[in-house]
Formats: C-alpha cells, structure tokens, sequence
C-alpha cells in the first residue's frame, strides 16, 4: 500500500495570508518568520518494533547523528533511546538566513514492551541513520511455592 505523506506546516497560509488584495501589501514586509522559530517542532525518532519468540526488534531512524551520540536505555521492560544532533551554523557576512529546519538538541524515545529485556544481551547497530536495536527477551522466572509455617 503505498502512502503519500505531505509536510504540513500551520504557519505556512497565516505568512502568505492577503486577504485585501493590494492593501494586503501592507503587510508585505512584516515576517513572522523570526517569531515562529521557537514554535518549530523539533523531529522524532520514528520507530519499528517487530515482537519475535525470543526478542524485540527496533529499528529507528535517527539521521544526522553520530554512533557515539546515541545512548540506549534498558530497565526492566522499559527502553529509552535518546540522540544530540548538531546542527552547524554558517554565519557569512553578507547572508541572511532565510529559513533554517535543521534541529540542534537532544531527541529521545521512551517506550515500555511486555516483557522484561535481558539488558546483558541487548545488540546495537547503527549505519546509514537507521539504528537496530535486537532486544532479547529475559527468560521468564519460574515461581517458587513458598510453604508457610
């Protein structure tokens, strides 16, 4: 099934709103730009999680990022994966940046899987921006009876 996915952006028709014609020139010159930077949503880490017999499989994008900036969390059943991207600023005398959608900062995903994760025994790999992650499921505990005296 093939999706086609568009980029919506909320601010888009307000910056380009002329709803007087050529009084709408008015307001040519003023730039909401500068104001909506700070509203910018910053990306996610998207996510696969395939649930096998034995383990988990994940599979997240996370582009832009170097290995060493990639920290993955185990405890329990609950798994964090949390990146810094940088984002690298050319200031050039003469340019005036116009639009900028590269994101600086720590990105992380958090999620909780029904079994608990035998964390001495959890694989990572990351190549091309994509991060796979094989989770072995810890090995279920045998309950014990316990006589009471």
């Amino acid at each position: 099934m093939a999706r086609n996915l568009m980029h919506f952006d909320p601010f888009g028709e307000v910056a380009r709103f002329e709803p007087f014609g050529r009084i709408g020139d008015f307001f040519k010159d003023f730039n909401l730009a500068p104001a909506l930077r700070a509203y910018e949503a910053e990306p996610r880490i998207k996510m696969d999680v395939v649930e096998k017999d034995k383990e988990y499989m994940v599979k997240a994008e996370i582009p832009g990022v170097k290995k060493e900036d990639i920290k993955i969390d185990v405890s329990g059943s609950q798994v964090t994966i949390s990146a810094e991207t940088r984002q690298e600023k050319e200031a050039k005398e003469g340019e005036t940046v116009v639009r900028s959608e590269r994101y600086y900062g720590q990105q992380y995903r958090s999620f909780t899987l029904t079994h608990d994760i035998d964390d001495e025994k959890v694989v990572a790999r990351y190549q091309d921006g994509v991060l796979e992650i094989v989770l072995p499921k810890k090995a279920a505990s045998v309950s014990k009876k316990i006589t009471v005296s």
